[in-house]
């Protein structure tokens, strides 16, 4: 026979029982971290400050430092110590060089009368020589090794320096016979028309330059004394 009492209280002891189920279902997460419901959406990211306005500038090329320039001819030469194509009488054979010493003027023999003329630097009182030589040898940027007679009359030059736009051989070197001599370029173009080497004879960077460059290995070579000194040898003709 179905008994009503103790059904209430069946029933009753189930409602608290849940109760309790539903008050540690409920404790359990505040503690625990929150359940994503949607993991694929993320949080957007912090927003950046706003920019202050900045107006258009042009585009500007990049500037860079240039090496400094080989060319050491900046000096202002006088007229006649330019380079320039002359009437010049000789019966040397097209190709010769000729010295005129006592005139600070190197000839390049082009034929038919003319020649080439530049205006070079010569050995100092004591230093000058003459006589037929040729090119035996030639160099770019050459290296300069002062020979022992040099040391010995200033002993504070250097044993060896490297060519180079600071060497005193300058741009080109073209070596006479077996002599410690040289036709060479300078790093003192104000020396051009002067009497200051200890025998070599120097030019310009660019003049010895387009000299180098018409000048071949055996090219006979004429050193005038400094005793036939003559008045303005050779016309200009352009």
């Amino acid at each position: 026979m179905f008994n009503l009492d103790i059904f209430k209280t069946f029933s009753r002891a189930v409602a608290l029982g849940a109760v309790a189920v539903s008050a540690i279902a409920f404790a359990g997460p505040a503690k625990a971290a929150p359940v994503q419901i949607f993991p694929f959406f993320q949080p957007l990211p912090p927003m950046a400050a706003p920019q202050p306005f900045q107006p258009y500038q042009p585009y500007q090329a990049p500037t860079y430092q240039t090496e400094p320039s080989e060319d050491q001819d900046a000096v202002e030469m006088p007229a006649r110590f330019r380079r320039q194509t002359v009437s010049y009488v000789t019966r040397e054979a097209p190709g010769t060089i000729i010295i005129d010493t006592p005139n600070t003027y190197l000839y390049y023999v082009l034929g038919n009368g003319q020649a080439l003329r530049y205006g070079i630097g010569v050995g100092r009182d004591g230093f000058t020589w003459s006589g037929i030589q040729s090119v035996t040898r030639k160099a770019e940027w050459p290296a300069w090794t002062p020979p022992p007679e040099m040391i010995a009359r200033q002993p504070y030059l250097p044993r060896h320096m490297a060519g180079g736009p600071g060497n005193p051989l300058g741009a080109r070197a073209m070596y006479l016979g077996g002599t410690i001599y040289r036709i060479h370029g300078t790093n003192a173009p104000e020396t051009i028309g002067k009497r200051v080497s200890s025998g070599c004879i120097r030019m310009t960077n660019d003049d010895v330059t387009d000299l180098y460059s018409r000048v071949n290995v055996g090219t006979k070579v004429v050193v005038l004394p400094m005793t036939e000194r003559r008045a303005e040898l050779g016309t200009a003709t352009r």
